[in-house]
């Protein structure tokens, strides 16, 4: 399988996953704002939405959105336990996660990396993002992952966005559980991994 990436972004998510998974897997790095795959070619002939993160399967056929790719790893590797079963109401929850992540937090951070956002659009933004934060915050002051006793990939993908306070040039201050639920998931090895592969750590 090829994942096509550009650092940092919601494309670490798998990332993580895949490594987390054992699955084969190769990278590819692409340009958010030319579109160019670095080894040659144009992403949007890969994925005609032009966003990452996508996920080319070995017949050829190609996959895209960060929630879908983190469901179909999950399951290309069962044993790693990455997500319950289809059909079980743990299943059902681990979406639910994914669904609000990308809703409710991924995009929210979309105006903080939009250019031309003025410092009061980005304050603005900030702000909008506090309500969630403050509902993961209270989720997970009693639990140390979002579903279930271990690492799932609704972690993996919480862990990608909320990492884009650094880059956004904000501080998880106000929310001492989201600094420390990130040192905890940043310090698994599949995460560290991913991050270094693309530079991050």
């Amino acid at each position: 399988m090829k994942l096509y990436v550009s650092p940092g972004a919601c494309s670490l998510a798998p990332h993580i996953a895949l490594i987390a998974a054992g699955l084969p897997f190769t990278i590819e790095r692409v340009s958010i704002k030319t579109k160019a795959i670095a080894s040659g070619g144009d992403f949007r002939d890969i994925n005609d939405k032009g966003s990452i993160p996508a996920l080319q399967l070995d017949d050829g056929k190609v996959l895209t959105e960060a929630a879908v790719l983190l469901q179909y790893i999950a399951d290309q590797a069962p044993g790693a336990n990455l997500a319950p079963a289809a059909g079980t109401f743990e299943r059902y929850q681990v979406m639910e996660w994914l669904n609000y992540i990308a809703t409710e937090v991924h995009k929210r951070f979309t105006p903080l990396f939009t250019p031309g956002c003025t410092e009061e659009g980005r304050a603005a933004a900030w702000a909008a993002l506090a309500r969630p934060l403050d509902y993961l915050a209270g989720k997970l002051a009693s639990r140390e992952f979002l579903v279930g006793s271990g690492f799932t990939i609704a972690d993996a993908y919480l862990f990608t966005v909320l990492n884009w306070a650094l880059f956004a040039k904000f501080k998880l201050n106000d929310w001492p559980v989201l600094q420390a639920y990130q040192a905890r998931i940043g310090a698994i090895p599949a995460v560290q991994e991913a991050m270094r592969a693309e530079g991050l750590a």
